[in-house]
């Protein structure tokens, strides 16, 4: 279990290091929302779930599954709303953007 509680622990760090970098890097809101949603929801739930392994208690097993389940429910919500907000105030958006912009 230890070895499992370290993998789950490191790879939820990873991608967590990965949602702050997307936040820095990435040029407009739209991307860094996308990438923020996803790389955090899988993060967080890997490192809940690394503290699952370790802890091995049924009572802490039940609240970290149920903290998970929400994180899954609220995170994407939340990226699409500020999303949904940036599109609605015309946002600067990313020039180099491979798709059309369907404002029009």
């Amino acid at each position: 279990m230890i070895v499992l509680t370290i993998i789950c622990a490191v790879l939820g760090t990873a991608f967590l290091m990965l949602a702050a970098i997307g936040l820095v890097r990435l040029p407009d809101p739209m991307c860094r929302c996308h990438a923020v949603a996803k790389a955090m929801t899988l993060g967080i739930s890997l490192l809940l779930a690394a503290v699952i392994f370790h802890l091995q208690s049924e009572e802490a097993t039940l609240k970290l599954l149920l903290a998970i389940a929400f994180q899954f429910a609220t995170i994407p919500v939340a990226g699409h709303l500020l999303m949904r907000l940036a599109y609605d105030k015309n946002m600067e958006r990313w020039k180099e953007r491979p798709m059309n912009d369907h404002r029009k």
